[in-house]
């Protein structure tokens, strides 16, 4: 059923392991539909705890190559439509009904940092290394900041977003982007202590009190990311965006144009 990603439900733990290690486990657009499908899997299900990792080194590297590769030759209508899947998929972790735990077991990077930090525990090796690398190929992280500064606060969040600089495990545990740091060897037996600590609680309480959560910030967050979807389909119709990923994909200096006065 799922060929991107590992689905384990045992009992009331369901793990989803982002499964394209050859790729870094890099974001595509059939991962984005059955990272959804797992979840409402999940859901639907008797499982009361979600642990989300990576298979091999890496958690997650960010969109994948042929992706942005595709994106260059998108409409603007196509552009729209791409954002408004990734914002879906970044609230549906940040609502889940469920407690999620990540298991960062690598590198997090863009798109793959927002999946691990939107989870309502992150746990990471010392190893591991977090960064919304947008701004460094002309992209913008729009969506993200929906979720980023509610979570560290502005001023923080301005320097993750603005400078694109990849941070260690122990940085981001400092800004609150991680829950725990953890030994490699220990990381998946932490992440299922959490979870048992979880199931242990009264399924009710924790199914409302998420849901409180949720509500509290809910019509904030969708007002604000309907601005960040336009916001990250336009940006993809400029010259910086196309010279980004262009020196990207060739892996040499992107020679800047800047806005037009």
């Amino acid at each position: 059923m799922y060929s991107t990603l590992l689905l384990d439900i045992s009992g009331n733990l369901a793990t989803i392991t982002l499964n394209r290690p050859e790729k870094r486990n890099a974001i595509s657009t059939q991962m984005m539909a059955e990272l959804q499908t797992a979840l409402d899997e999940i859901e639907r299900g008797h499982a009361r705890v979600g642990i989300l990792t990576g298979a091999g080194t890496a958690f997650c590297a960010g969109m994948d190559l042929d992706m942005l590769a595709a994106i260059a030759k998108q409409s603007p209508a196509e552009n729209q439509e791409d954002s408004r899947r990734i914002a879906k998929l970044f609230r549906r972790i940040w609502s889940f009904p469920r407690p999620l735990i990540g298991a960062v077991n690598g590198a997090a990077f863009a798109g793959g940092c927002g999946i691990a930090t939107l989870c309502d525990f992150t746990l990471a090796v010392p190893e591991a290394k977090f960064g919304y690398t947008e701004v460094r190929i002309g992209f913008l992280p729009a969506i993200v900041s929906v979720f980023l500064t509610r979570q560290i606060g502005e001023k923080r969040c301005r320097d993750l977003l603005l400078t694109g600089r990849i941070i260690e495990a122990a940085e981001a545990k400092e800004f609150g982007l991680v829950s725990e740091v953890v030994p490699a060897d220990r990381l998946m037996k932490r992440a299922e202590e959490l979870a048992d600590l979880l199931i242990a609680a009264s399924p009710s309480s924790l199914t409302r009190s998420k849901r409180l959560l949720v509500s509290s910030a809910a019509a904030g967050v969708d007002h604000d990311l309907e601005r960040a979807i336009l916001e990250n389909a336009r940006i993809r119709c400029t010259p910086d965006f196309q010279e980004g990923l262009a020196s990207f994909l060739e892996k040499r200096k992107p020679v800047w144009q800047g806005e037009k006065q």
